[in-house]
C-alpha cells in the first residue's frame, strides 16, 4: 500500500462521511496498492475503512498474495464471487466504486440486506486529481514521448495515405517509446475532422485537407494526451481564420492557469474568444479533462465545473471549432498546475503550419 495516498484517501472518506468504502478500478487499486490488475469478468475488490482497514478480495487467477498491511482474501472460479466480502463488510452505509458491475453489487445487496451502498469514488477520485512528485515525473516524460510521436505522425503525411494508415504508424512509435499498449487514435482528414471523436477510417489524403491528430496512450500507466490540427498543401483564408482563433483559446485558457483560478473560469475564457469570433455555435464540447492513471479522469473542465485550480493537478485545455461538412479545427495541450501558473506539458509547437 501506499502510505501517503492511503492517509489522503482514508481523511477524504471521514470529510464525506464514508465509513467504508470498496474500491474496484483498475486505475484506483494501482493508485494505492502498486497491483495492475485487469479482472475483466472477475471481481476484485478493496476494502477499506475509516480506522485504516484493508482487505483485498479477488480471484486466486489474480497471482496476489497476502502481506501484513494487505491481507488477501481469495476466491477460485465457481465460487460465489462476493461471498467472503459480504461475510466481511460492515452494516450501515458502504461507499461502492462508480464502476464496480452491478452483478457484484446485487449479490453483495443480496447476502447483506443490512448494507445501504452509496456512491464511494469521491475520496479516491478527489485525491488522484493531484498528482505527486513521482506522479508529475510520469506525466512529464509520457508527455515528451507525445512530442516525439507527433512529430514523426506529421512527418508521415503524404500523397495516397490513409487516416487509418497514420493511426498505425502513431502506434508503432508509441511502442517504440515504451508505451504499455496500443490505442485508437483520432486521425482526421478534411470534413472527418468535424466529428470530434471521429476515428482514423479508410479516408485518403487530398491537397487542401485540414488534418486533425489527437493521440493518446498510457507510457508506464500515466497518460499522455495532445491534439494538433495541420494543413496539406495549402490553406484557404477560412481555415486560417478558424485554426488562429483556436490558438489564441487554448493559449489564453493556459495563461490564466494559477492556483485558486476556478477551472469553469478557464472554460469561459477559450469559449469568449471562439465565440467573439463568430464561432461560439462551433464549439461543441468542454475545455476540457483531467488526465493521469485513466486518460479521462477528474477534474472536469467545463463551464459547470466546481473544480479550483491547485498545485499537481493535471488536465487538458483543448478548445476546437467543428464546421460540418467541411474541416475541423482542435489543438490540445496537458498542463500541470504549479504553484504560481501551470507547466504546459508538451512543446510540439502551435503555429500553423502547411505540409508540403
Amino acid at each position: 500500500m501506499n502510505q501517503q495516498r492511503l492517509q489522503r484517501v482514508l481523511a477524504g472518506m471521514k470529510a464525506a462521511g464514508l465509513e467504508q468504502i470498496l474500491v474496484t478500478a483498475t486505475t484506483s487499486l494501482y493508485y494505492l496498492t502498486g497491483y495492475w490488475v485487469e479482472p475483466h469478468e472477475r471481481m476484485i475488490a478493496l476494502w477499506l475503512c475509516a480506522d485504516g482497514k484493508a482487505v483485498l478480495f479477488g480471484n486466486e487467477i489474480f497471482g496476489l498474495s497476502s502481506t501484513r498491511e494487505l491481507p488477501f482474501v481469495a476466491h477460485k472460479d465457481g465460487d460465489d464471487p462476493v461471498a467472503a466480502l459480504a461475510a466481511a463488510v460492515r452494516p450501515g452505509k458502504l461507499g461502492i466504486d462508480k464502476f464496480w458491475y452491478s452483478k457484484f453489487l446485487i449479490g453483495l445487496m443480496e447476502h447483506r440486506p443490512d448494507v445501504r451502498p452509496v456512491l464511494g469514488s469521491q475520496p479516491v477520485d478527489e485525491n488522484r486529481q493531484y498528482k505527486d512528485e513521482a506522479e508529475r515525473q510520469a506525466m512529464r516524460h509520457a508527455s515528451a514521448m507525445n512530442d516525439q510521436v507527433m512529430a514523426a505522425a506529421i512527418a508521415g503525411l503524404k500523397a495516397g495515405v490513409r487516416e487509418n494508415e497514420l493511426a498505425a504508424l502513431v502506434n508503432r512509435e508509441y511502442l517504440a517509446r515504451g508505451a504499455d499498449c496500443e490505442g485508437t487514435q483520432l486521425v482526421c482528414f478534411g470534413p472527418n475532422g468535424a466529428d470530434p471523436h471521429h476515428s482514423g477510417d479508410g479516408t485518403v489524403l487530398k491537397p487542401g485537407d485540414s488534418v486533425i491528430f489527437d493521440i493518446f496512450t498510457p507510457i508506464s500507466r500515466y497518460w499522455c494526451d495532445m491534439t494538433r490540427t495541420v494543413f496539406y498543401k495549402t490553406v484557404s483564408q477560412k481555415q486560417r481564420q478558424v485554426y488562429e482563433l483556436v490558438r489564441r483559446a487554448n493559449e489564453a485558457a493556459e495563461a490564466a492557469i494559477r492556483p485558486g483560478v476556478p477551472l469553469g473560469k478557464l472554460d469561459e475564457i477559450a469559449r469568449k474568444v471562439i465565440t467573439e469570433g463568430g464561432y461560439g455555435h462551433c464549439f461543441t464540447h468542454r475545455l476540457g479533462h483531467g488526465c493521469g492513471i485513466d486518460c479521462h479522469e477528474p477534474p472536469d473542465v467545463s463551464g459547470v465545473s466546481q473544480a479550483v485550480c491547485q498545485p499537481g493537478m493535471v488536465f487538458s485545455i483543448e478548445p476546437g471549432i467543428y464546421l460540418p461538412g467541411e474541416f475541423g479545427v482542435r489543438i490540445e495541450d496537458l498542463v500541470m498546475v504549479t504553484e504560481d501558473g501551470c507547466e504546459v506539458l508538451n512543446k510540439y509547437p502551435k503555429d500553423l503550419q502547411v505540409i508540403e
